[in-house]
């Protein structure tokens, strides 16, 4: 390799190329649907899952999903190309590549899921997914742990979401996400509604990494370039604003809503771009301009007038495509310099002109300066935030701090580099291959045409988006570059102003923002000492529960039973029990004296064998009970067990050492009181409150006609619960198959 670039450009082979074809093919397919969606209509594929609980696999196209799925597969195409020549000759680029393609499908599922269900499955595959790619280089303990952190803090958020999806499901009547939005209002009045909203933000901020839960997301750059640009622009990270955008029109408008989306989002937003202007690591200071972005968004999916949902659906597609490109300039410049270091950058411009073209327009864009695309974003945005009903100064305020930030940010990431300073010795740097320059050619130019033709993007996207989160195409505002001298323009300059001035003296920021986050709890550091916490509560409630006495699990097993059983009397207010001793006679007496003197037995004796036995007549009991009421088929399979067991047991016990003289203790006798009771208490009530027949007149009039078959028993056991039975049997061979190898093993080892 020369200057840091493969020599042979050429990339992976057929490994490299199919999947770039897969993406671009999908690329093609969405670009298709555009005009369908662009006259405001929608394409729905269902088929059914599992019809019982009315579960389907049900995909939808709108103009939410249809933006992301552009952006997804458009992104994912350049990303495959730049990663085949970033990564050329790499032995693991086969499984790289398909773990960029997983998590391409997965995102893609996301987005287009019309179903709860399905939309979660989705949901833990971009989870498990981004896993493996943050953890690709997994010699390195910094990736390993990065890669953990983030699928333990995103996994954690995932159950949060599914609980927050089930109660959705339950409250709405239906697992369809289009349905659940047709039910209008409905859903904000229902008394489930704070707690769904409370679950569905948990998962939703932790994957988006809203404040306190942004640490992880820097932490992932620990993952090729590749992997941050598609990750940072298009995919994992705003798998949670997608969720969001997506349950607007059934969960905005209500002031919970409002305000922890707005006060989350502003606070993301600012906290990240101080951050981000701290960074001297350029894949570093470009993960928290990402986070600034996520906050952003949420900042104004918790509006719902028109400018907020134009801006949001612009910022959405701007954002995009300017960190996409700039996290493919990076990588370019770490190749080509061995560095990512500012203070180790400089004079590039004229050696890789290409790519410092790119990097311009795409920095350009993220700094607002017109005609780019991010102007008007900007301007969109001063808008939306003036429009805010409540607190539009809070809004506005936030706004300009961070808009300024990413200007200077921007000018550390793309310009600086470049145009300040010259080559430090000991670099020999080069253009990149044309492969791994064109994919942020292309994305940044996209940010200048959509700046000077927006009409395009307006008709073909940005309307279809709004509508689908507002419901009515009115509602989206009209992209301009000049929209006359009003309040945004003036918010605008401001930010030109204050953003220069931050970056002519961003060095200096730098060392007074790094003094005062000096006093700011450091959540990365503290993620370790709370897996150290973890570990040692494991191992602590390890050695207590998995102690290696049998006689402790047991102890915890019948627990467990007794108080599951005896809560969930108290809490369905301990039904009637009603105890009729009427009907008892002779046998029956006889057969539970016979129980209990064989319970009392193998309670009391220091033997073994007669233990054993003593369970044995226990069974014989249960056997004698069947038999008194009329089930002589289980009796005989009770009878024959109890055999088996009581001379399979009985052959090991030989060969155990004498048992210990039994001592009473009160513990294991009050836990027998316990499960005894319990039990009893349990039966009782079932057999006092009315049986439900329904079941029993089923299998009683189509034993015959379907089975073929008088014996009601036999027929469940051998046709209703064939595979129940089964396995069953199943577990019985393998139990025998064990205890003959036991014994056999055994028997051998005597002979020696």
């Amino acid at each position: 390799m020369a200057g840091g670039f493969p020599t042979d450009t050429r990339g992976n082979g057929l490994t490299g190329i199919v999947p770039v074809i897969f993406a671009a093919a999908l690329f093609a397919w969405f670009a298709s649907m555009v005009p369908t969606i662009a006259a405001t209509e929608i394409i729905r594929v269902s088929i059914p899952w599992v019809p019982s609980l009315g579960i389907e696999l049900a995909f939808l196209v709108d103009g939410l999903s249809l933006t992301f799925s552009l952006l997804i597969s458009g992104i994912g195409t350049l990303v495959l190309l730049y990663s085949n020549t970033y990564l050329a000759g790499h032995p693991q680029y086969a499984r790289f590549a398909l773990f960029l393609t997983a998590f391409m499908v997965s995102m893609l599922g996301l987005v287009l899921a019309d179903d709860l269900i399905l939309l979660f499955v989705f949901w833990e595959l971009t989870t498990l997914t981004s896993y493996m790619l943050i953890g690709f280089s997994h010699e390195t303990e910094k990736s390993r742990r990065n890669a953990l952190q983030a699928l333990f803090v995103t996994g954690a958020g995932g159950l949060a979401f599914l609980a927050g999806l089930i109660l959705l499901a339950a409250a709405s009547g239906t697992t369809s996400i289009s349905g659940i939005i047709a039910q209008g209002s409905a859903l904000k009045e229902h008394a489930m509604y704070l707690p769904i909203l409370i679950l569905l933000l948990a998962g939703t901020f932790t994957k988006s990494a809203q404040v306190p839960f942004h640490f992880w997301l820097p932490n992932a750059m620990a993952a090729p370039t590749p992997v941050s640009a598609f990750l940072h622009s298009a995919t994992m990270v705003k798998a949670g604003v997608y969720v969001m955008a997506r349950m607007h029109p059934a969960m905005s408008g209500t002031d919970v809503w409002l305000w922890t989306l707005t006060i989350l989002g502003a606070v993301t937003a600012v906290f990240a771009s101080l951050l981000a202007l701290r960074q001297t690591d350029l894949k570093q200071a470009l993960a928290y301009t990402t986070l600034m972005a996520l906050g952003t968004l949420t900042l104004f999916l918790g509006q719902e007038f028109g400018y907020a949902m134009t801006a949001f659906a612009t910022f959405l597609i701007v954002h995009s495509l300017y960190k996409a490109s700039l996290f493919l300039v990076v990588g370019c410049i770490d190749l080509s310099t061995g560095t990512r270091e500012t203070d180790q950058l400089g004079g590039l411009g004229r050696i890789m002109p290409i790519t410092a073209v790119a990097a311009a327009l795409a920095a350009l864009s993220m700094a607002g300066f017109p005609p780019f695309l991010g102007f008007i974003g900007k301007e969109l945005k001063y808008a939306g935030a003036i429009a805010v009903a409540s607190e539009p100064l809070f809004v506005a305020g936030a706004a300009l701090l961070s808009n300024a930030l990413m200007l200077a940010v921007a000018g550390v990431v793309a310009f600086r580099p470049f145009w300040q300073g010259s080559v430090p010795s000991g670099q020999s740097p080069r253009e990149a291959p044309w492969q791994m320059w064109v994919g942020p050619i292309i994305l940044a130019s996209l940010g200048a045409i959509f700046g000077i033709y927006p009409d395009l993007l307006q008709v073909a996207l940005i309307n279809p988006t709004v509508i689908s989160l507002t419901g009515e195409i009115g509602e989206a505002k009209e992209l301009k570059l000049w929209a006359g001298i009003n309040i945004p323009l003036f918010l605008s300059i401001a930010t030109f102003v204050l953003g220069l001035l931050f970056y002519w003296r961003h060095v200096q920021l730098r060392a007074l923002l790094e003094r005062g986050f000096q006093s700011i709890p450091n959540l990365d550091k503290g993620w370790d000492s709370f897996l150290d916490g973890l570990k040692g509560f494991a191992k602590w409630q390890t050695q207590l529960v998995q102690n290696g006495k049998l006689s402790t699990y047991l102890f915890g097993t019948f627990l467990t039973i007794a108080a599951g059983i005896l809560l969930t009397l108290v809490y369905t207010g301990m039904p009637m029990i009603a105890v009729d001793l009427s009907d008892v006679e002779w046998k029956h007496t006889s057969i539970a004296l016979l129980t209990i003197s064989g319970a009392l037995l193998a309670l009391v004796t220091n033997s073994r064998i007669a233990g054993i036995a003593a369970l044995g007549v226990v069974g014989i009991g249960i056997a004698m009970i069947f038999i008194v009421f009329s089930a002589p088929d289980v009796a005989i399979t009770q009878l024959l067990v109890e055999t088996l067991v009581v001379v399979l047991v009985a052959v090991v016990m030989l060969r155990l050492p004498s048992m210990p003289k039994a001592e009473f203790r009160l513990n294991h006798a009050a836990l027998s009181v316990a499960v005894g009771a319990s039990v009893s208490l349990i039966l009782i009530a079932v057999v006092s409150s009315p049986l439900d027949l329904r079941l029993t007149d089923y299998f009683e009039a189509t034993s015959w006609p379907e089975a073929y078959g008088r014996n009601i028993v036999n027929v469940i056991l051998v046709d209703f619960r064939a595979l129940d039975t089964f396995g069953e049997i199943a577990v019985v061979v393998i139990a025998a198959l064990s205890a003959y190898a036991l014994l056999r093993t055994t028997r051998k080892g005597d002979q020696k």
